[in-house]
């Protein structure tokens, strides 16, 4: 075992037996590279990552390779997952100097932590243009051992021009965009829209959750058609392609081809988080039979797969897993979720499984390796017998479960399980599901149960947790921030007051240890472990940057308190969004959704009666099922005082009453929920 046997991250206990000598992130990895006069090898994946899992197999378990690098290097591993902030800063060298990044990722560095090359994965033979691993780690060391003034050179240069890539606004702070901004964005999306598949782009092909919110919150507050077609084309064509698991629900993580065939088959909380949502927003602006399914499947998947025993979700399953026939053999992508006809039959028997090829797309020849198929729903209208086909389905999954399932990364992420708390509550007030709700309060609860620790005044979190321990690892901006998005939904749900008074500690901590003074945001905090570089990227990947997700967290937080200060920094943020939207919607869909929620108001609507009281119940659903673009929706008993969105809000001749404002300017009040409907649809 070496050094990596005592930690808590799941992945990096994967390779605690590797004869690599790993060391952990940290201070005493660089004082021994130091110490040995050696460079560092930083490797950086996560668990799910199957390239990870190839080099490891191929390289740091092979004892010839781990004798060189232990002679020659220190290495340190580390989880991009739990240390988001080393990730990012060597992954902007690497995607500076190679113009691509990915995972693994690997970096070598000076004892200084100055990284001086750079690459990803590395086979263990020459192959398609690359070198092999042994040929880098020779060159590396070559270089180190006979070059070492160019080595320094490189290291500061990089350093330097790291260093000078700040983000700040100075005294000419840009406002939030506007309808001209929003515009331009749309202008944006509908020339990278693939019209036949739909999506962005070509292959590799990813949700584009962040996206899809945006265009769904422009069609609310604007009406455009456009906006809306895209997101209902998009969810389409993701719902009914192999990226969909069409027997288990839920989203693998991206589709190697541009029509949505062919999964990367990993599972990612916030992926699945993300899209859930996107489904219930879909169903709530069009009434879609099909984005209702998806949600709740995609609800149902992270409840039953994805939910930890202290009641959280892990992070990810795998895409990998053993061979069905071949249980003890290599593991293999994709083999949980594919199927050859002969499957099928074996499965089903001679009828159901003509039934099954036709209806999920399964062919001898196959979509996947060695004529295997990834189920799929490729005839959109052809006659249905919707009982056999529920019937077939549920055999199907009976049948795949006994298969070796794939590894799940049980550690917690802050951020993530936000997203999932937020996703839930919604999902479930949505359609009348309370176990969904009180999932996400479960997780709710052990985020602050586990994750959040008082110091000095301040709500602080940490960024991982696993089996109910806390993680060495500080939280970063995007957990403060969807952690406290996740709280809102929770309180606009549950009209539980002390899911908002703890997003507003969260808040707080944010403007004081990731905010500077004129408005813009990093992702560490100001006391947080100084790395070459305080990271700080508002642009959004596969998840809302911590810089856009903090803004929308603020705009929410202000609309149920009427807090100036919160307000203000939510639109310095979106300072950014005004610049960048224009040029690369696509990479800044989040902050794109809060715009539209700062433009649209957000409306603030105070539901007030008797908790339990139908008329009260009914209010307070038509609220939520809103569209109006990031609302804010409080319920409580009439003479509450908190939030300050139902302070002196009275019942209306003795019924419970709904009040709908824009910026504490109320319309009058109502008592009829289609009124109220009326009232937040205008």
């Amino acid at each position: 075992m070496n050094r990596l046997a005592g930690v808590i991250s799941p992945y990096l206990l994967q390779h605690a037996d590797n004869p690599v000598d790993w060391w952990p992130w940290g201070a005493e990895a660089f004082e021994e590279a130091r110490r040995r006069d050696v460079p560092v090898l930083l490797s950086v994946g996560y668990s799910a990552c199957h390239w990870c899992h190839v080099m490891a197999h191929e390289s740091f378990e092979d004892d010839e390779t781990a004798a060189y690098l232990n002679e020659h290097f220190v290495s340190v591993k580390v989880d991009r997952e739990e240390r988001p902030d080393v990730d990012a800063v060597y992954m902007e060298a690497v995607q500076a100097a190679t113009g691509q990044g990915g995972w693994p990722m690997t970096v070598f560095l000076t004892p200084e932590a100055e990284p001086f090359y750079f690459g990803t994965y590395f086979p263990p033979a020459p192959r398609a243009g690359m070198p092999s691993f042994r040929q880098v780690l020779e060159g590396v060391r070559d270089a180190w051992s006979g070059r070492r003034g160019e080595v320094d050179e490189v290291a500061g240069r990089i350093r330097s021009e790291l260093a000078g890539r700040t983000i700040g606004y100075g005294a000419d702070a840009p406002g939030p965009p506007g309808e001209p901004e929003l515009a331009d964005a749309l202008l944006g999306l509908t020339r990278d829209f693939d019209a036949r598949h739909g999506g962005f782009g070509g292959a590799p092909k990813f949700p584009p959750s962040m996206v899809l919110e945006f265009l769904l919150r422009h069609h609310a507050r604007t009406g455009a058609d456009g906006a809306l077609e895209m997101v209902r084309a998009t969810c389409e064509a993701m719902a009914r392609g192999g990226i969909y698991d069409q027997l288990g629900g839920g989203f693998a993580r991206y589709a190697v081809d541009a029509e949505w065939v062919v999964p990367h088959f990993e599972k990612m909380l916030y992926d699945n988080a993300l899209l859930c949502r996107v489904y219930a927003h879909l169903w709530r602006a069009t009434g879609s039979e099909l984005a209702r399914r998806v949600a709740l499947e995609t609800a149902d998947f992270l409840v039953r797969e994805l939910r930890t025993p202290q009641g959280g979700f892990a992070s990810a399953l795998d895409a990998d897993s053993a061979d069905p026939a071949d249980p003890d053999g290599p593991h293999r992508e994709g083999a949980f979720y594919v199927w050859t006809p002969d499957g099928l039959r074996a499965a089903l028997g001679e009828d159901d499984a003509q039934l099954a090829e036709r209806y999920f797309g399964v062919t001898p020849e196959g979509t996947f390796e060695e004529g295997a198929s990834v189920l799929q729903l490729p005839d959109a209208t052809g006659p249905v017998d919707g009982d056999r086909v529920a019937g077939v389905r549920e055999r199907l999954l009976a049948a795949r479960d006994r298969r070796p399932r794939p590894g799940r990364d049980d550690k917690v992420v802050a951020a993530w399980n936000g997203l999932a708390v937020a996703a839930l509550a919604e999902v479930g007030a949505y359609f009348e599901r309370p176990d969904l709700v009180n999932a996400a309060a479960a997780a709710g609860d052990l985020l602050v149960a586990v994750h959040t620790t008082q110091r000095a005044g301040e709500l602080r979190l940490a960024r991982t947790s696993w089996d109910g321990v806390a993680g060495p690892s500080e939280g970063v901006l995007e957990d403060y921030a969807c952690t406290a998005e996740g709280f809102h939904a929770l309180y606009g749900v549950t009209g539980e007051t002390a899911w908002l008074e703890l997003s507003g500690l969260l808040l707080d901590t944010v403007l004081a240890r990731f905010a500077t003074p004129d408005g813009a945001l990093y992702d560490t905090a100001d006391d947080a472990e100084a790395l070459i570089r305080r990271p700080q990227d508002p642009t959004d990947g596969a998840t809302p940057s911590g810089w856009t997700s903090a803004a929308g967290a603020l705009l929410t937080y202000a609309a149920y308190t009427g807090s100036a200060r919160h307000r203000e920094a939510a639109e310095r943020a979106l300072g950014v969004v005004r610049a960048l939207g224009g040029r690369a919607p696509r990479f800044i869909g989040w902050g794109l959704a809060v715009a539209e929620a700062a433009l649209d108001g957000p409306r603030e609507v105070a539901v007030v009666g008797p908790e339990g009281d139908p008329a009260t119940a009914a209010l307070h659903r038509e609220a939520l099922l809103a569209p109006a673009p990031g609302a804010a929706v409080a319920v409580g008993a009439a003479g509450s005082a908190v939030p300050a969105l139902l302070a002196d809000r009275g019942l209306l001749e003795g019924r419970p009453a709904a009040y709908v404002c824009r910026r504490f300017t109320c319309a009058a009040p109502t008592a009829d929920p289609a009124v109220l409907a009326d009232q937040l649809r205008s």
